[in-house]
């Protein structure tokens, strides 16, 4: 399940972090208990209208928008009731009101589908693989694969949501990038490839994030996972999140005041309070 939340922006020019993952993150983690399965849902950054300057994206629209996903109903309705119990919440600079929220239908997939990054993918945790967690690895090469195919088999057999069957069954991955996208970013001399800095226990890391559309080749179970739980490492921290190519198989709608979320019938209020 996939859901928009969006804000009123209180102070139009206020300013956040080009990647300000690690904000949204830090907003998660204060209000949920830490009782929840990180592999089962990403982010995006917020959206908006917004200008670049030094200091980062300044925001100039009036609503800005937060994409969230994950298998999870539950993990959803007590974030979206914990959300519009504030009043106010502070991102960077930003200044933000909880309005509404938009509710995405996604169809079931096959073994084909065709991504858009929303968030920057990783390939490996530094914990685990220090080099080609900050290396670059061409997008074209049979290893770029193996390596999300790695951290995101692991991330599924976490996820407690398969049986040693399924897993099994897991085996056909390949990601196939747009190479017209990648040679035409090449020729205006940009970037789909960058570092960023995370901290983990304490301790920093660099890691390399690519953005960039591609078709993946899987089972429609992974397929699936990928496109609710993100692909690759650090989902549960911003990165990896993805957005069908073709947005026609999506349809968008927002939700009513009393919105039924869950199959126990449990009712969430959008408008700032939240009963049971």
């Amino acid at each position: 399940m996939r859901i928009r939340v969006v804000f009123g922006l209180k102070n139009k020019g206020a300013c956040v972090p080009f990647h300000h993952q690690h904000l949204l993150y830090e907003l998660l983690m204060r209000l949920l208990p830490p009782t929840y399965n990180l592999h089962t849902y990403s982010f995006s950054g917020l959206k908006g209208q917004t200008q670049t300057t030094q200091r980062g994206l300044h925001f100039y629209s009036s609503k800005v928008t937060w994409v969230i996903s994950s298998v999870s109903k539950t993990f959803l309705k007590q974030l979206v009731t914990a959300i519009f119990q504030q009043k106010e919440i502070c991102i960077g600079e930003l200044l933000l009101k909880p309005e509404y929220i938009e509710k995405e239908i996604l169809p079931e997939l096959g073994s084909k589908t065709q991504f858009l990054c929303i968030s920057p993918i990783v390939l490996a945790n530094p914990n685990k693989n220090s080099f080609y967690a900050k290396h670059f690895v061409a997008p074209t090469t049979s290893l770029f694969s193996d390596l999300i195919y790695e951290a995101t088999l692991s991330r599924m057999e976490a996820s407690r949501l398969y049986s040693a069957e399924e897993i099994k069954d897991f085996s056909k991955f390949q990601i196939v990038p747009d190479n017209e996208y990648l040679e035409r970013i090449k020729n205006n001399d940009k970037k789909f490839a960058r570092i960023y800095t995370l901290q983990e226990s304490g301790i920093r890391y660099e890691i390399r994030g690519y953005t960039f559309p591609f078709t993946l080749y899987a089972h429609p179970k992974v397929q699936n996972f990928v496109l609710a739980c993100g692909l690759g490492s650090y989902t549960y921290k911003g990165y990896g999140m993805l957005d069908l190519a073709d947005h026609s198989q999506t349809q968008r709608f927002i939700l009513p005041h009393w919105e039924m979320i869950d199959e126990e019938l449990e009712l969430i209020k959008v408008n700032g309070k939240s009963e049971m």
